[in-house]
């Protein structure tokens, strides 16, 4: 048996109403993740309705028809369990990792709040928990430094109008807009069983699993999926796009973007392991060539898997004091440039599949983790077992391959900027 194929056992069942049940048994611990992946995120809103997937992770725990509010966090709590969500911008997950005697529980709230939801939220709810958004908004993005880095970083890279040329917190005004009957509409259109993965990992065979996932979900009606628009994938950036922002920050910053193929693209993976050495950690090209000397006080590189159209590759760092950015700018493009040039050496690229192998293999580890794992493989890369199989599919790419797939996708001259400089007091 090939060592890099992971073999966790796994059972799959596509209920009557299109639920899609994925169960990995495991009785090491007493415990179950139960995990609910959605196909539905930001990218799924209306241009003027921006921030409404986001808005319906904090909804979902206002209670439902037999539910109060509150009440689904607390009785996952009572019973030694955890709990929570988030949204992204091709899907929103909402998950528990329980004792084995609180599965049934666990489920039986999740399927109620997607069964009666859309006729339990009032205007009360959705005015408490718009409040709540909107100061998240201003908490996290809105009045801490460089809050606004990602919209920018958005905007940079797709049109208006594109599915991810927002960011998933939204917009004020959007959120200040948004109706009951938009909220009840949205959730009508997107929270069904049709589009839905149900993981559950943990202490209870693949029949238990299937049994329980039929009695509390299988009632649900099968409702049509929706076939999203194709989104054709962008070509490289021309001409240098650039957006200069004059902020409070500590410190002057320089952002390099480019758009990488989109996920499910074997340079994808390549590109993950090539950013790596390019800006991930204290041995990576960024971290030597500008932290050690003392021309930025951090620097990194990563990617952005995003699953239509195209994914988003980042090079960033921030000005040491009495650096500026032009000089900062210019020994990131030397430094990035070189990297295209050159590629990896043997070294880097081993020391990097090294470090994913680490990462992936404890992050699978964890039941909550994993279970999240297996939703995000069922619901965006068409089944389960790629998770079973990543960890050879990363091996597997060669220091040429990461080589040749950074000189398609991170040529310098393909890259858009963005700048930050420190408002002067």
């Amino acid at each position: 048996m090939d060592p890099r194929v992971i073999t966790y056992p796994l059972a799959e069942k596509r209920l009557d109403n299109g639920l899609r049940v994925v169960v990995n048994p495991d009785h090491n611990v007493p415990v179950v993740a139960v995990n609910l992946w959605y196909d539905v995120g930001s990218a799924d809103e209306a241009p003027d309705r921006t921030g409404l997937a986001h808005l319906f992770e904090h909804l979902m725990f206002q209670g439902s028809a037999h539910v109060r509010s509150g009440d689904h966090i607390g009785l996952a709590q009572a019973a030694g369990g955890s709990v929570n969500a988030t949204t992204s911008y091709d899907r929103t997950n909402y998950f528990e990792a329980v004792p084995t005697s609180a599965v049934r529980q666990m489920l039986w709230l999740e399927a109620d709040r997607l069964a009666t939801l859309r006729e339990t939220v009032d205007q009360a709810s959705l005015d408490n928990q718009r409040d709540v958004v909107k100061e998240e908004k201003r908490q996290r993005y809105d009045n801490v430094p460089y809050g606004d880095v990602w919209h920018r970083i958005l905007a940079l890279s797709f049109p208006e109008g594109h599915p991810y040329s927002h960011p998933t917190i939204g917009s004020m005004e959007d959120l200040d807009a948004a109706s009951l009957t938009d909220v009840r509409d949205f959730f009508a259109a997107n929270y069904r069983a049709s589009r839905a993965v149900l993981t559950l990992a943990g202490d209870l065979t693949p029949e238990q699993g299937i049994t329980l996932a039929e009695k509390y979900f299988g009632h649900l009606p099968r409702l049509p999926g929706r076939d999203r628009p194709h989104v054709e994938p962008l070509p490289p950036h021309e001409g240098v796009p650039r957006q200069e922002v004059s902020a409070a920050v500590p410190r002057d910053a320089v952002h390099l973007v480019w758009r990488l193929p989109k996920a499910g693209d074997p340079d994808l993976e390549a590109l993950g392991l090539a950013t790596s050495v390019l800006g991930d950690g204290i041995t990576s090209r960024l971290h030597r060539a500008l932290v050690r000397t003392e021309r930025a006080e951090g620097a990194g590189a990563f990617t952005m898997s995003l699953a239509r159209g195209n994914s988003i590759g980042v090079a960033s760092a921030r000005c040491w004091e009495g650096v500026t950015p032009e000089a900062l700018e210019e020994t990131l493009l030397e430094t990035c440039q070189q990297f295209v040039d050159e590629g990896p050496t043997d070294e880097e690229h081993d020391r990097a599949k090294a470090q994913f192998s680490r990462e992936w293999l404890t992050e699978l580890s964890a039941l909550d983790q994993r279970a999240d794992r297996f939703g995000q493989a069922a619901t965006l890369h068409g089944s389960p077992e790629w998770v079973n199989q990543r960890l050879r599919t990363v091996l597997d790419v060669t220091r040429q391959d990461a080589h040749d797939a950074t000189r398609r996708w991170l040529d310098p001259a393909n890259r858009a900027v963005l700048v930050y400089r420190r408002q002067e007091a």
